[in-house]
């Protein structure tokens, strides 16, 4: 035999397949489960969304103020999170997780959990903002009771 040449075989160094196999589907499982419980809230998009139909509703409430030439309101209901405009049997529904707050006239407000922006005939209305929230980010919803113009902040 030549020198440096053992008759022993030496051990290979390394994974097997079998144990790559498994690490990649502990990886792939970990990869499904974590987000449903680090993530419970409403997604970016979803939060956007909605806020940009509670705007819609508002814009909607106020061309109908203008157009029929009566008042017009926008009901928000904070507790079921839904909105309606009055006289319509259309209810808009929300996403559960959101948090919604709603900051209108006093003689607006329904009860703690029910209240509504009022729009006027001339464009004008009572003024007002909503909410829309899940976590720490959230979009509010300005109406101008001048104006009645509706605008969305982030």
């Amino acid at each position: 035999m030549p020198p440096g040449i053992s008759n022993h075989i030496s051990a290979q160094r390394g994974f097997t397949l079998m144990e790559l196999v498994v690490v990649v589907l502990l990886i792939g499982v970990s990869f499904l489960l974590v987000p449903r419980y680090l993530f419970t809230g409403v997604s970016g998009a979803d939060l956007k969304a909605s806020s940009r139909d509670i705007a819609a509703g508002l814009r909607m409430a106020r061309a109908e103020a203008v157009n029929s030439r009566r008042d017009t309101s926008l009901l928000i209901d904070l507790e079921k999170r839904r909105f309606s405009l009055s006289g319509k049997d259309a209810v808009r529904q929300l996403p559960e997780a959101l948090e919604l707050k709603l900051f209108t006239a006093q003689s607006e407000v329904v009860n703690d959990k029910q209240g509504a922006i009022r729009f006027f005939p001339d464009g004008s209305s009572s003024g007002g903002r909503v909410t829309v929230a899940s976590g720490d980010r959230k979009y509010q919803v300005d109406v101008d009771w001048l104006t009645g113009k509706v605008t969305i902040a982030q």
